[in-house]
């Protein structure tokens, strides 16, 4: 690579307090790697948007980083979404990652809110009119899994990105050839906004598979193969993780890719790892 590249990192809001004393440790550990943002999630039916929302505001008051919440149209009218992103807007937050969200776990597809707003192209709209946030929105090199057909889908991201979405970050991945073929599609459906790799460093291969599973990403059996077995084997797990991981992002650096965003699942290591195999050097080193 000619220089190193630019690196976004998503946390998620945790449940208990060892959680949070994990969250804040990934913090300190990865914000002297000087991400363009951190992004805090939303979990399924909005069960985590108080957590979400003190943490992005505890982030922009006692951090120097950026922070982006995560933001959806499940069980909420649009009159709430609108006057939480106001008050967002009014604390200082100025990033925001716009989804369409999942259903709450047992009820099946996904229901637009009576009053609120039916997709996330909608929502990026409708988020719009309330400030000009930066906004990122969802991309898949895979199809969403409610999506009849890739076509249908890159459809819905061009909508996403023409309602005012600034950037799109992919579904997490692991064949570089899935990205490449789908940033092709991308750009040859006219989309021009900036098109980020989503990276899930390996911390748990089993678990890996269940969220693949759970949206639709594939687990090539070459990587399955490099993992068999190795559950009893910490150390030598956390090698294989860093070696896949950085050779996939190594890969897309040499077919153009400049910006990695990385779902690091609260755990720093790996992408701390990874991260300075791409060049990256905390603050306080290169200094």
């Amino acid at each position: 690579m000619k220089k190193p590249p630019a690196v976004s990192f998503e946390f998620f809001p945790p449940r208990d307090d060892a959680g949070w004393a994990q969250l804040w440790a990934t913090v300190e550990k990865l914000a002297p790697f000087h991400p363009a943002f951190v992004s805090v999630t939303y979990g399924a039916g909005g069960t985590t948007r108080e957590r979400t929302d003190r943490i992005v505001r505890r982030i922009r008051t006692e951090t120097p980083l950026e922070p982006a919440a995560h933001i959806t149209c499940v069980g909420a009218a649009r009159a709430e979404i609108d006057a939480l992103a106001e008050s967002w807007w009014a604390a200082g937050i100025r990033h925001l990652v716009a989804l369409r969200g999942d259903a709450p776990a047992g009820q099946g597809r996904f229901a637009p809110h009576p009053e609120g707003y039916v997709n996330a192209a909608d929502l990026v709209a409708g988020l719009r009119k309330v400030a000009a946030f930066d906004i990122a929105v969802a991309a898949y090199p895979e199809k969403h899994p409610d999506s009849p057909t890739p076509e249908a889908d890159l459809d819905n991201l061009k909508r996403k990105i023409d309602a005012g979405g600034s950037t799109a970050i992919t579904q997490f991945f692991f064949d570089a050839d899935l990205f490449l073929r789908f940033r092709d599609r991308v750009r040859a459906a006219g989309i021009s906004a900036p098109l980020v790799p989503g990276i899930l460093p390996i911390t748990n291969f089993a678990r890996a598979v269940e969220f693949a599973a759970r949206c639709g990403a594939s687990v090539p059996a070459k990587l399955a193969e490099l993992f068999h077995d190795l559950d009893g084997d910490p150390e030598t797990r956390q090698l294989v993780a860093a070696a896949t991981a950085c050779e996939l992002c190594e890969r897309l650096a040499a077919e153009g890719v400049e910006r990695f965003h990385f779902y690091t699942l609260n755990r720093p290591q790996l992408t701390a790892a990874i991260c300075r195999r791409l060049g990256l050097k905390p603050l306080q080193e290169a200094a």
